[in-house]
C-alpha cells in the first residue's frame, strides 16, 4: 500500500470519527406548531415543509395535523392572502430551502425509517389515528363550521381580489422581484452548498479539523509531499 493510499484512509477515517461525533450531539429541539395556523404556516414554507418525512416521531404529528379539517382550513385562508405567495417565493430563494431537502441525502435519515418501518409502536399509531372516529366526525362537521362559512363569505368579499391585484406592485412584491438581481443571494447560495450542515450528520465528514482527530495528524504538507513523490506518467510512444 503506498503512501497516497494510507493518506486518504486516513482522511477517510477521521470523516466518519467526525460525523459520529456530530450524530451523538444533542440536536435543538425544533419547535413544533400547538395551532391549526401555525402549521399552515410551516408547511406553507419552503424552508420547512420538509422537515416532517425526516424524522418518523415528526410524521406522526404531521398526520396528526392534517387529519385536522382546521388545518386545511387554515391553508385555504393563508392561500388567500397574497402575501403568501410572496413568503413562498421568497423561501424558495433562501438558500434554507436547500438545506431543508439535501437533507434527505443523510443517511440517519433513511436509517430512521428502517427503523420505523419495523417498529410496531409507528404502525399502531398512524393506524389509530386512521381509525379514530373522531376525526372522521370532525371532517363531516367541516362544512358547517363558522371557519369554513368565513372562508366562503370572503370568496365574495372585493376586497380579496383588491389585494390580488394590488399585490404585484406592493414593496414586498417589489422586493421578493428583486432578490435575484442581488448578488448576495448566489453568494449565500454557494455558502450553503459548502456548508457541511447542509448535508445532514454526514456532511461533517467535509470538514478538515483543526487539530488531530482520532490520534491521527493531518498536515497538508505531507499531502503536497506525497504528490511530489509519485512517478510521472510515462510517455507513450507515437504510433
Amino acid at each position: 500500500m503506498n503512501h497516497m493510499s494510507i493518506l486518504f484512509a486516513a482522511l477517510t477515517s477521521v470523516g466518519f470519527v467526525a460525523s459520529a461525533i456530530a450524530a451523538d450531539a444533542p440536536a435543538s429541539p425544533a419547535a413544533t406548531p400547538s395551532t391549526p395556523q401555525e402549521w399552515a404556516g410551516k408547511m406553507l414554507d419552503p424552508t420547512q415543509n420538509a422537515a416532517a418525512f425526516k424524522d418518523p416521531a415528526a410524521f406522526q404529528q404531521w398526520t396528526n395535523a392534517i387529519m385536522n379539517p382546521a388545518t386545511s382550513m387554515a391553508m385555504m385562508q393563508q392561500g388567500m392572502d397574497p402575501n403568501t405567495t410572496m413568503r413562498m417565493l421568497s423561501g424558495m430563494m433562501n438558500p434554507a430551502a436547500m438545506q431543508n431537502y439535501m437533507q434527505f441525502t443523510d443517511p440517519s435519515v433513511a436509517m430512521k425509517w428502517m427503523a420505523a418501518g419495523i417498529d410496531p409502536r409507528f404502525a399502531t399509531a398512524l393506524i389509530s389515528q386512521g381509525i379514530n372516529p373522531n376525526a372522521y366526525l370532525n371532517m363531516m362537521a367541516a362544512p358547517l363550521s363558522p371557519q369554513m362559512m368565513g372562508l366562503g363569505t370572503q370568496m365574495l368579499n372585493p376586497a380579496m381580489y383588491g389585494n390580488w391585484m394590488a399585490a404585484p406592485m406592493s414593496p414586498n412584491a417589489v422586493n421578493t422581484m428583486m432578490a435575484p438581481m442581488n448578488p448576495n443571494m448566489y453568494t449565500n447560495w454557494m455558502g450553503a452548498g459548502m456548508n457541511p450542515a447542509t448535508y445532514g450528520t454526514w456532511g461533517q465528514m467535509m470538514n478538515m479539523p483543526a487539530g488531530q482527530a482520532g490520534g491521527i495528524p493531518i498536515d497538508p504538507a505531507i499531502l503536497l509531499k506525497l504528490m511530489q513523490m509519485m512517478p510521472a506518467p510515462v510517455a507513450q510512444p507515437g504510433r
